[in-house]
């Protein structure tokens, strides 16, 4: 109901609408602090971490050895645990 972390899996047909208009009306959610945006083509994750009221630090990330830290789940891990047993295709 009040989230505070919120995490997406981009796909072609959806990646604009998730990082446009769906980020802008999850910024209205008073508690949402972190917004994760996980490519499932490529090794790439874009963090979104909010700072202060109206601001959003934004990180993006393509190297698999890269720990990254969610502060509102308290957790850690390396970004190619999200990427686990999943073999990428040529375009």
């Amino acid at each position: 109901m009040n989230p505070c972390f919120g995490a997406e899996v981009l796909s072609k047909s959806t990646q604009n609408y998730d990082r446009g208009e769906k980020f802008v009306a999850y910024r209205t959610i008073p508690k949402l602090q972190e917004y994760l945006l996980i490519d499932q083509y490529k090794i790439h994750v874009e963090p979104h971490v909010k700072t202060a009221v109206n601001q959003w630090l934004f990180s993006e990330y393509d190297d698999p050895t890269v720990i990254l830290s969610l502060s509102t789940l308290e957790c850690q891990f390396q970004i190619a645990n999200l990427y686990e047993d999943i073999e990428f295709t040529e375009a």
